[in-house]
């Protein structure tokens, strides 16, 4: 049993270097066995233009940021047929000389993040020998696609709490349709959109960035990827942060059945309290209960008369995204009353449902790449009728803004093909990794990060209290960013510890 640190034990030094820092040889970097047909590539940098950069955030400065694609193979397990596939990739490089490449990812699985080092602009510690490395992985955003044929959003329609066997059926054939059509236009690819796959193409970006080590920070669905590649690669891990961390140890499904209880809590203790707050402003309920009923009439009502086909789900779908942050409670609050508005008038219905309809917005080919990762690894468990029942038990615990679409996302049950296994993820003889989360972080709940930390031998976890906040470095916490900065530059290893999170903004 891994004996955990207490925060007033010294912290440990690992390393007097970056990662990469001592120039290596070709045969000492390439100790994966590669084939030279795809170590010999060079990445052609140049700078990016904003058509270069999926999902990337308005008004967000792309200066100097550098762009390249590099080959890799389609299936890893037979690498010498050379069918390749392409990946896209960016680079903010360092502010002095550069003895170190941090690897970053965004999350889903499936999420665009040739835009990522843009977020970590601001960090000059870190950046003074690192390069920011940003990936759009295998499957999504400029690399080399799949797709579902825009099937995916068939499960973002039908209200579960709607519980005529009607309904359920049609929410489980939905499920069924986008499960074949993801399974037959990805074609041979699909089933090679797994983690197995993705995380030796970042071994051999490791190799072209000329680093016998690579540093990580990876967000959210990014945390399984770091994780699996510290334990498949460990003598190539440097230093690696698991930020809001999924329960890596395990399954997709576990993990993301946690997920109600996550939303429901950050949604009921920390968004519902704020905005009752701000009732002279909003107008909504004086304290969380009230906002909630009013809410609850507000949803019914748009059940009844939905706006241009945007009923409950997308409604709930909007507030879900929006509970990521808490920066974007003052938009959330603001789409709440939109929508009252536009129930009791329907002259506001217009800027209502763009509101709606620009909070959860995904493309088809992030879609896609989300469900041949989570259905394509790793075993499902269910049937029709046991979803129908787990969905219903989390709708009577209360779990009513995401427990009853568990059974909307069960593309899974129809995934007809056999699941890679997964390894064994127990940290043995990883290097030293930090996780970082929030006691209230929505999506990935703090209970399946502890159960990963308490798995994952020499894991670290910096727990951020008082805080819901879903991405936590670089995000202007600064405790945070020093801790982890002292990881990733300094190689101090922290104890376990908390640090305060902060404040929830005045609107």
């Amino acid at each position: 049993m891994k004996r955990l640190l207490t925060a007033g034990m010294i912290p440990v030094v690992v390393g007097g270097l970056l990662a990469g820092a001592v120039p290596a040889s070709a045969s000492t970097l390439n100790t994966t066995n590669i084939s030279g047909y795809y170590t010999g590539q060079t990445l052609d940098w140049r700078p990016c233009a904003e058509s270069d950069l999926i999902s990337l955030p308005p008004g967000t400065d792309i200066s100097g940021l550098e762009c390249a694609t590099f080959r890799t193979p389609r299936d890893w397990d037979r690498a010498g047929e050379r069918q390749d596939l392409t990946i896209a990739v960016s680079r903010l490089k360092s502010t002095g000389p550069s003895t170190a490449s941090l690897l970053t990812n965004p999350g889903g699985p499936g999420g665009p993040g040739r835009w990522q080092p843009t977020m970590f602009r601001g960090q000059e510690k870190l950046r003074e020998h690192q390069d920011i490395i940003g990936i759009d992985v295998r499957g999504t955003g400029k690399s080399a696609n799949v797709t579902c044929r825009g099937t995916a959003d068939l499960i973002r329609q039908l209200d579960p709490r709607d519980r005529a066997p009607r309904n359920l059926d049609q929410i489980l054939a939905n499920a069924e349709h986008v499960a074949r059509s993801c399974q037959s236009a990805g074609g041979e690819v699909g089933p090679l959109i797994t983690t197995y796959q993705t995380i030796r193409d970042f071994d051999l970006l490791r190799v072209l960035l000329g680093r016998e080590k690579i540093n990580w920070v990876g967000v959210s669905g990014g945390t399984w990827l770091g994780a699996h590649y510290a334990q498949q690669f460990p003598q190539r891990t440097g230093r690696f942060v698991l930020d809001s961390s999924t329960e890596f140890t395990t399954d997709w499904q576990k993990t993301f059945d946690r997920q109600p209880v996550g939303f429901e809590r950050r949604w009921r203790q920390d968004f519902l309290p704020w905005m009752a707050r701000y009732d002279a402003k909003y107008h909504f309920g004086t304290n969380g209960e009230e906002v909630r009923q009013t809410y609850e009439r507000v949803r019914y009502a748009l059940s009844r008369n939905p706006m241009d086909g945007n009923g409950p789900m997308e409604l709930d779908t909007a507030i879900i995204y929006m509970l990521y942050k808490k920066a974007t409670f003052p938009a959330l609050a603001e789409l709440l009353v939109k929508i009252r508005n536009a129930m009791e008038n329907p002259r506001a219905k217009a800027e209502a449902k763009a509101a709606v309809e620009a909070a959860g917005d995904f493309s088809d080919a992030q879609d896609a790449t989300f469900w041949n990762t989570v259905c394509g690894e790793g075993r499902f468990i269910g049937t029709r009728e046991s979803l129908i029942r787990d969905s219903q038990r989390n709708l009577d615990r209360g779990l009513l803004l995401a427990g009853g679409g568990t059974l909307n996302a069960s593309v899974c049950l129809f995934w007809d093909k056999e699941p890679r296994p997964l390894p064994k993820m127990d940290g043995k003889g990883v290097p030293p990794v930090l996780i970082v989360h929030s006691e209230h972080d929505p999506a990935t709940a703090i209970e399946g990060a502890r159960k990963a930390h308490a798995g994952f031998a020499n894991s670290r976890m910096l727990t951020v209290t008082g805080e819901g906040d879903h991405g936590l470095y670089a995000d202007g916490n600064p405790a945070v960013d020093k801790i982890v900065n002292a990881f990733l530059v300094d190689g101090v290893v922290p104890a376990d510890q908390s640090v305060p999170g902060m404040p929830l903004p005045v609107p």
